[in-house]
């Protein structure tokens, strides 16, 4: 061990961030140094990308600069492309330069996970994911687009296909999404008056027999009756065989064009587990102990949802992969990488699972906490309130607050700013020679 010994986090997700942040906190000065690597410069605070999809809350209000909280660690962005374990080093690939190899006393190894996507013809070229900031703030745009094609267009074909929205999963991602954009939209039809909400066709894609299995049976039927009576179309059992072209089908022979596919089928570890060389489970992630080590390897802590965490409050499982199992064992295995340091005896991971809340649109959402079953504005209102208090910063919170208030006053924005995501296509349209306007026409 070096003679201050270096704690190197791999991912800046719910995991690596509050763990460096509670070790700043906990660490005396010259204790150890830390290290944080991500590809990104910000953690996304996921629950409220589908409210920042429907322009409740500001993009840069959802993600948490690394750097402006973490001012006692030092942050490298790039990715991590491999993990010795006998040389205890990690290489990283930078956005620019040559590759750069990190050596560490302990490792964090919390790179998170990736959309699972499945060989579908077509899904990979045309669907969306929902996972960052950057795909909430494009299907946003992307949305709004789509009533700006639909209302400038005589041809019936491309105004159904422009106004058929797909998502396929049926867990909280993708019925938040849907459900905050399809409510964006219906109230963005006033501003359309040969758009009537009804044209729009809203189509849900889930392969079981039920959705949002987290709030419970109940909760779930419940949920499903909401968005049936919304007007939206829930196709339980259903999977979809192919979207080449825009044109989606599903197995049940059903076939209908559209220019939205959203995918939210589940998720999978980040490549980088796969080849880091420690111990996986049958599902792929990094088998660790209940104290958050690695099996085998005690320099190594992991968390989140790359690690199978044993559920002491569940003998024999493993602890669900969401937000409130990572924020709770990132506390944990920062305090037992400090005992580690300090020479005390770890503690185990144990969490009994509070509930879950969802947003289903503004004013509407369904809760199930410490087995109450809650739903419409109180759940709702549960919802905001939660996350609220669990978003990082003050600085965060208050911002989120203000956008929740102006919302109070004024009507959504529904501009649509699609070119965000080819910003240089007006420059070199300009720079074409057939762009230029004949000197005698000038």
């Amino acid at each position: 061990m070096s003679q201050i010994p270096r704690i190197l986090i791999v991912g800046g997700g719910y995991v690596g961030m509050y763990t460096a942040l509670r070790l700043q906190r906990r660490l005396r000065r010259g204790e150890a140094r830390v290290t944080l690597v991500d590809s990104d410069s910000y953690m996304t605070y996921q629950p409220f990308l589908p409210e920042a999809a429907a322009g409740n809350i500001e993009p840069r209000h959802v993600v948490v600069p690394l750097r402006a909280v973490l001012n006692r660690c030092e942050v490298v962005n790039g990715w991590a492309v491999g993990v010795d374990l006998r040389a205890r080093t990690v290489e990283v690939r930078p956005g620019q330069g040559p590759p750069r190899t990190l050596g560490y006393d302990f490792l964090v190894f919390a790179p998170g996970s990736v959309s699972r996507l499945l060989p579908i013809p077509g899904v990979a070229e045309c669907g969306i994911g929902f996972k960052t900031v950057e795909e909430a703030i494009h299907l946003r745009n992307h949305v709004l687009a789509q009533l700006d094609v639909a209302a400038s267009t005589d041809d019936p074909a491309v105004r159904s296909r422009a106004l058929t929205f797909v998502f396929v999963g049926g867990g909280y991602a993708g019925v938040e999404a849907l459900a905050e954009l399809e409510d964006m939209a219906r109230d963005a039809c006033r501003y359309f008056p040969d758009i009537h909400p009804g044209d729009m066709r809203w189509v849900l894609v889930e392969a079981t027999g039920r959705i949002l299995p987290e709030v419970g049976p109940e909760m779930g039927r419940w949920t499903l009756e909401q968005l049936r009576a919304r007007g939206i179309d829930v196709r339980l059992d259903s999977r979809v065989t192919s979207a080449e072209d825009r044109r989606i089908a599903l197995d049940d022979g059903s076939v209908f064009d559209s220019s939205t596919l959203v995918w939210t089928a589940g998720v999978k570890p980040h490549p980088l587990v796969a080849a880091s060389g420690l111990p996986l489970d049958e599902r792929g992630r990094v088998r660790a102990t209940a104290e958050l080590t690695v099996e085998g390897n005690p320099n190594v802590f992991t968390a989140g949802d790359c690690a199978a965490v044993p559920d002491l409050t569940k003998p024999g499982q493993t602890c669900a992969p969401n937000a409130q199992h990572a924020v709770r064992q990132a506390r944990r295995l920062a305090d037992n990488l400090v005992a580690t340091l300090r020479g005390s005896e770890r503690r185990a991971y144990r969490h009994a699972y509070a509930g879950s809340v969802a947003s289903l649109g503004l004013h509407k959402g369904v809760a199930q906490l410490y087995g109450r079953k809650v739903r419409g504005f109180p759940a709702w209102f549960m919802h905001r309130t939660y996350h609220l208090s669990r978003v990082p910063t003050l600085n965060r919170k208050v911002r989120v607050l203000v956008d929740w208030t102006l919302a109070l006053f004024f009507p959504r924005e529904i501009t649509s700013l699609g070119a965000l995501a080819h910003p240089r296509e007006e420059f070199e349209f300009a720079a074409r020679p057939e762009a230029r306007i004949p000197a005698e026409r000038r």
